[in-house]
């Protein structure tokens, strides 16, 4: 007795994954880099902590409403072609007949199956077919801004909240220190879980997201320092 084969196929977290992923990357450098930045200049230990927080709400809203407004965009490109695609199978049926099929013909059915299969399929859900082998829109990989905006700014705020809190419990004199080493530990953690959560290799990402992390903490860090220094 055979049994049903099951595969967990990751690309349906790609909506999600990249929002959190983003949002949470974000949070931990720019704020890591505000504090680092005002640190550098000399600041004090209240106006370290008020620019953290600033950077935090401010930083959580840019995102959401960035993220809304961005995969809002593409929910309305999706909807568009959809709405298009529709009044071409209700005015011309036969030509997207023919239009389905070669696309399945390309793919290596014979002229015959490829027909066969346009017609079982149009006549089972004609919108589905072509939005699935022509558009290629399916509901894993479909635009949801509400959800992008509020993971963004969930995961901005939570990587935010870790160089916040780090710069909160330093010594004053060791606020650099710190938040730079936490940053950037926080930051490979961040890009482990991520590749690890898509299903990709661990230490590219992981790299990756903790170089462009140091980079901007050196540079906010230097002109920081180049400001305090002339103050």
């Amino acid at each position: 007795m055979s049994r049903l084969h099951s595969e967990n196929h990751l690309v349906s977290r790609i909506g999600w994954l990249r929002a959190a992923v983003l949002g949470a990357n974000d949070g931990i450098v720019s704020t890591a880099s505000l504090l680092v930045g005002v640190a550098a200049a000399s600041a004090s230990p209240a106006g370290i902590l008020l620019t953290g927080v600033a950077g935090l709400v401010a930083g959580a809203m840019s995102m959401a409403a960035g993220e809304y407004v961005s995969v809002s965009s593409q929910s309305d490109t999706e909807t568009a072609d959809l709405a298009r695609e529709a009044q071409e199978i209700a005015d011309k049926p036969d030509a997207e007949h023919s239009e389905l099929a070669g696309i399945y013909i390309r793919r290596g059915l014979d002229h015959n199956l490829a027909h066969e299969v346009a017609r079982q399929l149009m006549t089972n859900d004609a919108l589905g077919a072509h939005a699935h082998d022509e558009l290629g829109l399916t509901p894993g990989t479909a635009a949801r801004p509400i959800q992008a905006a509020l993971t963004s700014a969930a995961t901005f705020s939570i990587g935010a909240a870790m160089p916040l809190l780090m710069a909160v419990v330093a010594p004053t004199r060791l606020i650099i220190p710190f938040v730079v080493v936490s940053s950037l530990v926080f930051l490979a953690i961040l890009g482990a879980l991520a590749a690890r959560a898509g299903g990709a290799g661990i230490v590219k990402p992981t790299v990756r997201v903790t170089v462009w992390g140091a980079l901007a903490m050196a540079v906010t860090s230097a002109i920081g320092a180049m400001f305090g220094a002339g103050g």
